[in-house]
């Protein structure tokens, strides 16, 4: 392990830690106007109740559940989750969205002919189709019959790649198949990609994927509810970057081991660097009688952490987030949520940002989940946490501000609960900032002088 120096230390008002700039994390990305670190400026209340936004900007409400689809295969599903904004024909954008859906389900993803991986799964996935100017074109079932569908992430060739968070099987919540597998949805025509799960990509309790367009190996999370927790996984195709389709050619499963540790929540310090990263073969992907996380790495173990969650590709890095750790949950230290980067050229780890609990001030609500690149080459954060919930920048200096905050109370005055954000994502022209609010499943678009 080698540790760099911390050049700049700062501590931001939302308490995270940070090594220096975030300037070089995002080398290859879009270069913007800095923004300071009031961010766009304080939130004003929404007379609507539904979000708080800086002055100048604005949200349309495009989707809520319970409504009918456009298409009239049914209703609106719920629990909004993670999210992407694919660009298509004339200036169009299709909106791809996950339903986490468990059985109990309020509103089911309505099954489709085609497009039905289990009839007994209540998950899946809808698409919107925007049209150039924002207006939904239509709303339509992209694939159903899935179960708990978490993240996921995008592909190169503009498809969704859609994430199960379960490993139940077939006889489970009375289910017919079994569950935990990632599927591709081409938003464009769904059937074109079906209801296939991708086995060699493994079934576990995914959350997020993310591609590295260069090579085309796939960075996979894994939320696993219990100890020891999740692995952070990497799939070798054997046709990479081959397009629709391609991923179910098969290919290698593997397991991120960083030498002498066990648990990532043991680092704390932001600029830790470990080089020489490992790549242990997971011996049974498909998890038949022993979960991918419990099988036998040999005598070098393994690397695990807790709450492994939103994923993403940045610049010549894969970026991936642990939401939260407690020790006394089994981890082997507490923290309020890490973003780490890997260097595949370099093979090489990095903590870029850690939140509390060693800070000054702690985050409002911790837990960092699902992540995203903002125009000005910083972050967008969605909070997943306690009380009421934001959507945070963080700045290329390493400042953050908060970009929006949810309105809808589930709960009474004197218990208050709000629904998480989840999906943050921008439009390929990246002048329209898409986020949904888990529930009651709202998908916004936030428009306004983006810098």
């Amino acid at each position: 392990m080698s540790t760099t120096r911390r050049q700049v230390l700062r501590t931001s008002a939302a308490g995270i830690l940070f090594t220096g700039t975030l300037t070089d994390l995002f080398a290859g990305t879009a270069i913007a106007d800095p923004i300071g670190h009031h961010g766009y400026g304080p939130l004003l209340p929404d007379p609507n109740g539904l979000l708080d936004l800086p002055k100048g900007f604005r949200y349309r409400v495009l989707s809520r559940e319970g409504d009918q689809l456009r298409s009239g295969e049914g209703i609106v599903p719920s629990n909004h989750d993670g999210m992407t904004a694919l660009p298509g024909r004339g200036g169009r954008v299709h909106l791809v969205r996950n339903h986490e859906n468990r059985v109990t389900a309020r509103h089911p993803v309505p099954t489709v002919d085609g497009l039905t991986y289990d009839p007994q799964g209540k998950g899946g996935c809808t698409t919107l189709t925007l049209s150039p100017h924002g207006d939904v074109l239509t709303e339509r079932v992209a694939i159903a019959g899935t179960a708990v569908n978490c993240a996921g992430g995008p592909t190169p060739w503009h498809t969704w790649l859609t994430c199960e968070e379960t490993e139940d099987k077939a006889g489970t919540n009375g289910y017919t198949k079994d569950h935990g597998y990632v599927f591709e949805v081409d938003p464009a025509d769904p059937h074109r990609t079906g209801a296939h799960p991708l086995t060699a990509l493994g079934r576990f309790q995914h959350e997020a994927v993310a591609i590295d367009p260069y090579t085309g190996a796939v960075y996979e999370t894994e939320d696993a509810f219990d100890r020891p927790f999740g692995l952070f996984y990497r799939f070798l195709p054997a046709k990479p970057l081959g397009g629709p389709g391609s991923l179910r050619a098969g290919g290698r499963l593997q397991a991120m081991r960083v030498p002498g540790v066990p648990d990532l929540s043991s680092i704390q310090e932001p600029g830790t660097t470990f080089d020489r990263i490992e790549w242990a073969d997971v011996p049974d992907p498909q998890a038949v009688s022993t979960p991918t996380r419990l099988q036998d790495y040999g005598p070098k173990g393994i690397t695990h952490a807790q709450k492994l969650e939103g994923c993403y590709w940045g610049g010549r890095s894969v970026y991936f987030v642990s939401s939260f750790a407690r020790a006394a949950e089994g981890s082997a230290a507490t923290h309020f949520g890490q973003i780490w980067r890997y260097d595949p050229d370099r093979r090489r780890l990095t903590l870029v940002i850690a939140f509390g609990p060693d800070t000054d001030i702690q985050l409002p609500g911790e837990s960092p989940d699902n992540i995203c690149l903002a125009p000005s080459g910083g972050l967008m954060v969605c909070e997943d946490g306690d009380g009421a919930q934001h959507v945070y920048g963080v700045t290329r200096g390493g400042e953050v501000y908060a970009m929006a905050r949810g309105r809808q109370n589930l709960g009474t005055p004197d218990k208050p609960e709000w629904g998480e954000f989840a999906g943050v994502t921008f439009s390929p022209d990246r002048r329209t900032m898409y986020v949904n609010c888990y529930t009651p499943g709202t998908t916004f678009a936030v428009t306004g002088p983006w810098r």
